[in-house]
């Protein structure tokens, strides 16, 4: 089973919903995004958005869907991610804080992953270099004109998709009744958190293989690297001790999780996976959110680690939300606590009671 993290939490997620125990009856989709023109000045005369819901709409007296809930995954992930066990069981369950019998639950692929159109699919390095903003324009535009949903019950994002949650919350102030971002700083990614994504990047583009994105194999060399770092982004350092507590475990699992996951990554998509994240920075406009804000951050993050002190002082700027960590422990996972619903359902709970609309 794959670490989760900011960028590959999702790679192993993303693998079958079939070890989930409750059943859930979800529909998928494709909405077409007709001539979207990217903050590059790129374009796609049809950029393709994959999605899969659960429950259906309700309607309120004025005909408007009033029950929608969007989940936002993180980087290399897709909507399914959410099936797995430790989310789908606790949140999706009957009775659930996000029963799809109550809610209209939308799992959507971002840009550039799953289902949606990526690199992949054929355009490789000649894809539009797409950032955090368009990718949340474009869950916009989905959500709007694809599924007719004018305004959000819940926006929340785990890793990439708490980031997404940030410029959802300044782009779009009144589209939503409450946010929940999950792993991440709303703050240009700087320090350690570039760097490594840096040497992934330029693992790649540095390999002969990659042939300026043009490969007919993928560049295995650039991706032993690349998923390495992963490994080492996502990785919750007391559970591996715990795990791997000789050299020969730690190497062996080292090993058979680089081999396992080069089989199934493609190279560019990956790139423009990690690349999206270089202009983000929402930290000059947190005072826009108007939502119901519940953020939370696990201290074991190396992703997102608490000694930098940023937290604090970015919490004080935002007028209607909170900042939540939870202590490094056995039962948390590193930066892929976000998905262990179990350890942030009760401050899920409080927040959807605080943002009940009037």
């Amino acid at each position: 089973m794959r670490i989760l993290t900011t960028l590959a939490l999702a790679f192993m997620l993303a693998a079958s919903a079939s070890a989930q125990t409750v059943k859930l009856t979800p529909k998928e989709g494709d909405y077409i995004a007709k001539d979207f023109t990217f903050h590059s000045g790129e374009k796609l005369a049809e950029l393709r958005l994959h999605y899969t819901t659960l429950g259906a709409p309700h309607r309120n007296a004025k005909g408007e869907i009033d029950n929608a809930v969007l989940i936002m995954h993180g980087t290399g992930g897709d909507g399914k991610q959410f099936f797995r066990p430790q989310f789908a069981d606790v949140l999706f369950a009957p009775g659930g804080l996000l029963d799809p019998a109550k809610y209209y639950i939308v799992l959507r692929d971002g840009v550039g992953h799953g289902k949606s159109s990526k690199p992949s699919d054929g355009l490789h390095a000649k894809f539009p270099h797409y950032d955090y903003d368009d990718m949340v324009a474009a869950d916009h535009e989905l959500l709007t004109k694809g599924l007719g949903v004018a305004h959000a019950r819940l926006i929340m994002g785990t890793s990439m998709g708490c980031m997404h949650s940030f410029v959802w919350g300044e782009t779009y102030p009144e589209f939503m009744d409450a946010l929940m971002p999950l792993a991440c700083l709303p703050t240009e990614i700087a320090g350690r958190n570039r760097i490594w994504r840096k040497l992934l990047i330029d693992a790649i583009q540095s390999d002969p293989d990659w042939k300026g994105g043009d490969y007919t194999e993928q560049p295995k060399a650039a991706l032993r690297t690349a998923e390495g770092l992963l490994l080492l982004a996502g990785g919750a350092p007391i559970v591996m001790q715990k795990d791997y507590p000789t050299r020969e475990k730690a190497d062996a699992y080292a090993e058979t999780y680089v081999a396992n996951n080069i089989k199934t990554v493609d190279a560019n998509d990956l790139m423009y996976q990690v690349a999206a994240s270089r202009t983000y920075d929402p930290s000059k406009s947190l005072a826009k959110i108007k939502a119901k804000l519940t953020w939370v951050n696990s201290a074991d993050d190396f992703i997102n680690p608490p000694e930098l002190g940023l937290a604090a002082g970015f919490a004080k700027q935002l007028k209607t939300g909170k900042f939540i960590l939870i202590p490094a422990s056995e039962d948390t996972h590193g930066h892929g606590t976000h998905t262990w619903a179990a350890l942030w359902k009760d401050h899920l709970a409080a927040l959807l009671k605080a943002s009940e609309p009037r």
